[in-house]
């Protein structure tokens, strides 16, 4: 029998039976982890999750990609960018990144 890997609820997709997205599983593998690595990153999680997470990233991805791509669009529509929210202290950031540059 096929075990299930990921599983879809909350509007989002997990690793089954587990707190942990696969987003941040897919993150990590693009990012160049290893499965180990992943592993040791969330504990949660089982060596045999974090393959069958990768397993259903690489058997999915045009789907998986537009899953994410599509939570990206939300999270940026829903959080409004820092010169929006406190122009003062993105001033404030922008001036000390300038300096910081220039120093370098």
């Amino acid at each position: 029998m096929r075990e299930a890997y990921v599983e879809s609820r909350d509007l989002g997709l997990y690793v089954a039976g587990s707190k942990v997205s696969l987003d941040s599983i897919v993150y990590a593998f693009l990012r160049g982890s290893s499965p180990e690595e992943i592993q040791e990153n969330w504990p949660v999680l089982s060596l045999e999750q974090v393959y069958g997470a990768i397993t259903y990233y690489l058997a999915n991805r045009a789907s998986v990609d537009e899953y994410l791509q599509r939570a990206q669009r939300a999270y940026a529509d829903a959080v409004p960018p820092m010169h929006e929210v406190a122009p003062e202290l993105y001033a404030t950031l922008q001036r000390a990144r300038r300096e910081v540059s220039s120093k370098h």
